[in-house]
C-alpha cells in the first residue's frame, strides 16, 4: 500500500511490484455521522441519490462533510467513474453456501473484462479491510475445499476452472496465520487494483468490515 497527497496522484499512479493499493492522505473534517442521522431508510443498503443530499438542512460542521463528499463524487465523475454513496446496515451475508461464503465479508478480489481500478472511501462507521497478497491463499486451492467443489461441481475436469469462475468461487481467499490485516483509515479515498487483463500487479484483496452493533457505515465506492 502507498499514500499519496493529492488525487491527480492517486489517478496517475502506477501500481507496480507488490503494490495494488494507494490512499489519499488528506485533511478530514466534518459532521459525517448527522448526514447518516438524517436519511432514514429501512433498507440494509441505501443508495443516496444526490438531490437529496444536496437537499438535507444540516449544521456547519455537516454542510462541511457533504461539501467533502460532493467533491469527492464530482473528481471520480471527472474521470469517467460512477460512485456511489451508500449508507449501510448490513451486507447480504451468504448463509447457506456450500462450501465456502462469498459475500463481501470474505475477502475477495474485483474482476473487470476491461482496465478499471475500485475506489472507495468509508467516511463514517467501521473502514473496509485489505489484506497483503502473501498473507493470503485462493480458497479454491486448498485442499478441503478444492475437494469438496471437485464434488460439487461433478462433471469433467474440462470445465472445472470455468465452473469456480462462473460461481465466483475463484475470487475469494483465506488469511493465513499472523496474517496482517489492514483496516483502512476513516476519509482516505483509496484505489485498489483490479483483476483485468492488462493488470500487471496482483488484484487487491479487500472485504467489508463487520459493522459495529447499532452503528451504520457511509461508504463512497465505484
Amino acid at each position: 500500500m502507498l499514500l499519496i497527497k493529492s488525487f491527480e496522484d492517486l489517478i496517475q499512479t502506477p501500481f507496480e511490484g507488490s503494490m495494488n493499493a494507494m490512499g489519499w492522505e488528506r485533511a478530514f473534517s466534518g459532521d459525517f455521522h448527522e448526514i447518516v442521522t438524517k436519511i432514514t431508510s429501512e433498507e440494509n443498503i441505501h443508495v443516496v441519490e444526490l438531490e437529496v443530499l444536496q437537499g438535507l438542512q444540516l449544521s456547519p460542521e455537516g454542510s462541511i462533510a457533504r461539501d467533502l463528499i460532493l467533491g469527492d463524487m464530482q473528481l471520480l465523475h471527472d474521470i469517467g467513474a460512477d460512485p456511489s454513496l451508500n449508507i449501510i446496515t448490513q451486507y447480504e451475508r451468504d448463509e447457506e453456501f456450500v462450501v465456502f461464503p462469498t459475500d463481501v465479508y470474505s475477502f475477495h478480489v474485483d474482476r473487470s473484462p476491461i482496465p478499471t481500478s475500485t475506489f472507495l472511501c468509508t467516511y463514517f462507521g467501521a473502514t473496509s479491510e485489505i489484506l497483503p497478497n502473501a498473507d493470503a491463499e485462493q480458497k479454491i486451492l486448498l485442499p478441503e475445499f478444492r475437494n469438496e467443489l471437485r464434488q460439487l461441481y461433478n462433471g469433467d475436469d474440462a470445465g472445472f476452472d470455468d465452473f469456480l469462475k462462473e460461481h465466483f468461487f475463484d475470487l475469494h481467499y483465506q488469511p493465513k496465520n499472523e496474517a496482517s490485516i489492514i483496516s483502512l483509515p476513516l476519509g482516505q479515498v483509496w484505489r485498489l487494483a483490479v483483476d483485468h487483463p492488462e493488470s500487471k500487479v496482483l488484484p487487491c484483496l479487500h472485504r467489508a468490515p463487520l459493522e459495529k452493533p447499532g452503528e451504520k457505515r457511509l461508504l463512497l465506492i465505484c
